[in-house]
């Protein structure tokens, strides 16, 4: 009975790992939906707009720095691998739809998961050590209303847009490298740039944006919001690991949920 029991063990280890998980996912996805239908109640407007200038344009410079040093890398790194098969006059085509379909919404989202996605958990965890969301409730303010749902409205509108940008600045930074450092012929660049893309590759990469943004948004102030129920710690330091949690969640279930869509995509 015993070793019956020592090898069920690790099964069962398993299994209860495998139910917190989807309780977790099933309490984030009612969590999201509650946010994302109080969007829409009245008086959101200004708390929208300073959530789009803090997580959106705040993020601009980094986005777009980051943008032109993938774009220069993409263009050394591609010219020196089709040099070899005499397909360099390709380098615009691939360099654009690179960007445009992965690496732009990806490392956009990843980028604003690092500097506004930690900064909502880490906000939102404050308030909720502090006590100032019980408040919230004492005064009859919903605080997922006034919390909650500005940062997902801020979030899929900032996205779309950052990702915008990280794909003209990605394609710039290529053109630097290719062309003037390379020597790919600046007319063949652009003409491949613009005649390999087509509209379902750019409509492909924006809805992985807003589902990055849904994703980002969510975990970020669930995790926050929640920081008081975490069994492993307590005060200032469960605001430190929920922190930490929302930052490394986000950035993997970026690259799980980009594989889902571009798989729905092909």
């Amino acid at each position: 009975m015993l070793q019956a029991r020592s090898q069920i063990r690790p099964f069962s280890s398993l299994g209860k790992a495998a139910g917190d998980f989807i309780r977790k996912l099933g309490s984030m996805a009612l969590f999201f939906g509650e946010g994302f239908c109080k969007i829409f109640r009245r008086k959101q407007i200004r708390e929208i707009i300073n959530q789009v200038f803090y997580i959106g344009a705040k993020s601009t410079n980094i986005v777009m720095l980051i943008g032109l040093f993938t774009g220069m890398v993409l263009g050394l790194q591609l010219y020196y691998t089709l040099i070899k098969f005499g397909s360099e006059g390709v380098l615009g085509s691939v360099i654009s739809l690179s960007i445009i379909r992965e690496l732009g919404p990806v490392l956009t989202a990843i980028m604003i998961t690092a500097r506004a996605g930690s900064a909502m958990a880490a906000e939102i965890g404050i308030l909720r050590i502090s006590e100032q969301i019980d408040a919230l409730y004492t005064m009859r303010i919903d605080p997922v209303r006034y919390i909650v749902s500005p940062r997902i409205a801020a979030a899929i509108i900032s996205f779309p847009l950052l990702t915008a940008f990280f794909d003209l600045i990605g394609i710039i930074g290529g053109y630097l490298t290719g062309v003037l450092l390379c020597g790919v012929n600046e007319g063949a660049y652009f003409y491949r740039a613009q005649s390999y893309i087509d509209m379902v590759d750019i409509r492909g990469g924006f809805l992985k944006s807003l589902v990055f943004a849904v994703l980002v948004a969510t975990i970020c102030c669930y995790q926050g919001f929640f920081t008081h129920l975490r069994s492993d710690s307590f005060g200032a330091k469960s605001v430190s690991l929920s922190t930490t949690s929302a930052v490394v969640m986000s950035c993997v279930m970026i690259l799980v949920s980009d594989y889902v869509v571009t798989s729905f995509l092909m």
